[in-house]
């Protein structure tokens, strides 16, 4: 099984890999995960559709879009979207008033209250904007190298920023934290409010995402300097107009009270770790099974 793992390409691998780890799990908290039958035939079900497309990527077409771009986005939305079932469960004691502390020593005070200085609607409206442009710059740099069919590129880039979310959701089992917008509004002296989008942004967000305890590390933050990293080796054009938007999205984090500091400190951290071990796992598979590439 190891073997067969190994052979495959990088990004097939890790998430059969991180498909198999969930299962194992779930199954042994099952007696306090609710839901574990479903968990398990999610898990199940996106590791069969997988291993369907894995037959039939060089099909072209849809096939193609499907193997390279759609079936990822949607796993890594489905796995997210589990880890309401299984973080508490297994792990019931949130860090978040470690989490205050570590900001506190920091700034002598909290950063989301002395952020109010600085609030004004608008500023508000166009942060939120920012933290939303999130979910559409992994998908765009990938659309971007699959059209231009740089699959070297485009195989390496997936591999790190799927493996950017999946440390970053092991942090969540690991480490559950709510984040300020939860843990912290008793000493908020003002309602974050914008002019148009921010209500309506925030209630379409707070539908779909829940409560994870997604908070510590920031993956926000990890995956926005990933994609930012990697645009700026594989499509310069794209890293200038992803720079300000990420400088904005970091910053809204903690503005918009979804994370602390040192979540987002984290989150910066996570980005040179999938770097560090994402390239030494990537460059191990190009040397022993694509010694041509």
């Amino acid at each position: 099984m190891l073997r067969v793992l190994l052979q495959l390409r990088p990004a097939d691998a890790l998430n059969f890999s991180f498909l198999m780890l969930l299962t194992v799990i779930t199954v042994a908290f099952r007696s306090v995960v609710d839901d574990a039958t479903f968990l398990v035939l999610l898990y199940a079900g996106l590791f069969l559709v997988q291993a369907l497309l894995l037959l039939f990527r060089r099909n072209g077409g849809v096939f193609r879009w499907s193997y390279h771009l759609i079936f990822p986005t949607a796993c890594i939305l489905a796995i997210f979207d589990s880890l309401e079932h299984l973080v508490h469960a297994i792990n019931p004691q949130d860090i978040d008033p470690l989490l205050i502390r570590l900001d506190y020593l920091l700034f002598k005070g909290h950063p989301t209250v002395m952020m109010e200085k600085i609030m004004t609607p608008l500023l508000t409206d166009l942060l939120q904007i920012a933290y939303s442009c999130y979910y559409f710059l992994p998908i765009t740099l990938g659309m971007v190298l699959l059209m231009k069919r740089d699959d070297k590129a485009f195989d390496r880039s997936l591999f790190l920023i799927m493996l950017c979310f999946y440390l970053s959701y092991a942090g969540y089992l690991l480490f559950p934290a709510l984040g300020p917008r939860f843990t912290m509004t008793h000493l908020q002296h003002t309602e974050l409010r914008g002019l148009a989008v921010t209500g309506p942004v925030q209630e379409i967000l707070n539908r779909l995402e829940g409560i994870k305890r997604d908070a510590f590390p920031s993956g926000h933050t990890g995956i926005a300097l990933t994609v930012l990293v990697l645009s700026r080796k594989y499509e310069r054009r794209l890293f200038r107009l992803f720079l300000p938007c990420v400088a904005a999205l970091v910053f809204s984090t903690v503005y918009l009270r979804y994370h602390y500091v040192v979540d987002v400190l984290a989150g910066a951290a996570l980005a040179a770790v999938t770097f560090l071990l994402g390239d030494a796992y990537y460059g191990y598979w190009q040397k022993r099974f694509r010694p041509d590439h």
